[in-house]
Formats: C-alpha cells, sequence, structure tokens
C-alpha cells in the first residue's frame, strides 16, 4: 500500500471570519475524493520544525497585520527557518492572506521567507482583501483542495 502523503495547514485563525477562511480550507484538502493525504491543521504558534519536516506541502494561512503577515505566523518562521532550511528545499506551498487593505506588504513579506527557503509556489497567493465576502470562503475551499488533489496525484 501507497504511503499517504501530508499537507500542513499552518494559519493563523483569531477571528470567526479568518477561522472560516481556515476551515474551508481544511474542508477542501479533506475532500472525500481524495484518499492519499493527511491533512494537519496546526496555529502557527503551536507548530515546530518536525511538522513541517514531515510534510510534502503546506497551505500557509495568514492575517494582514500592519502591512505585514500575523505576528504569529511569522514567530513559525523565525523557530522553522533554519531547522528546515536544508531539507525542505523544493516543499510545495500555497499561500492566503486576509487582506483588510491589499496584502502587498504581506505577501512579499512571506515570499521573502520562502524564498530563502526555496520552497516552490504551486500557484499566486490568493488574496482575499477589503470588506469580507462569502466568496472567500469558497476560494480557501478550492484552495485546499487544489493542495491536497496535487499532492495526491503526484502533480507537485
Amino acid at each position: 500500500m501507497e504511503q499517504s502523503k501530508t499537507l500542513l495547514i499552518v494559519a493563523h485563525a483569531p477571528s470567526d471570519n479568518t477561522r472560516r477562511l481556515r476551515d474551508a480550507a481544511v474542508a477542501g484538502a479533506r475532500d472525500p475524493a481524495i484518499e492519499g493525504v493527511e491533512v494537519v491543521v496546526k496555529p502557527p504558534l503551536e507548530t515546530v520544525p518536525e511538522d513541517v519536516l514531515a510534510a510534502q506541502a503546506v497551505l500557509l494561512g495568514t492575517t494582514e497585520n500592519l502591512g505585514y503577515m500575523s505576528g504569529a505566523l511569522k514567530d513559525f518562521f523565525d523557530r522553522c527557518y533554519y531547522p528546515c532550511l536544508e531539507q525542505t528545499q523544493g516543499l510545495p506551498y500555497a499561500l492566503y492572506i486576509r487582506a483588510g487593505h491589499d496584502g502587498t506588504g504581506t505577501r512579499r513579506g512571506v515570499e521573502t521567507i520562502v524564498t530563502g527557503l526555496r520552497w516552490r509556489a504551486v500557484r499566486e497567493p490568493l488574496v482575499c482583501r477589503g470588506a469580507f465576502e462569502e466568496s472567500f470562503v469558497e476560494e480557501c475551499r478550492e484552495l485546499g483542495l487544489l493542495m491536497a488533489a496535487g499532492l495526491d496525484a503526484g502533480v507537485f
């Protein structure tokens, strides 16, 4: 039997709406049609380097805080960067941002770090801009599905 692959979802979700986005991404990733992927969901402050090292792909979720990623996601990177640097090069990842403004600084901050890690983006970041819209929930569900399906199919 083929060993299952692990998708790690590291999402900062401090509000009801951001929890809805995280939960939608998780629901998409756990779609019943995908059988070969284990989905591990952790808040950034509880994620350790071993979680990243055990994953074959990562989905990152963050709020836009003062034009940057959340402090919690930054803390995750601070703790995991060097322990993961040599062993996770080429790791497929995707990013969603809940941005009250435009998300530019947040995207730039995350992309700077993952470029240093040499992780590989599987698509452009999903930026949920402005006032909360119900469409954000479906977009995050589709992103979770994309990550799990691509991992399951060996696309990345």
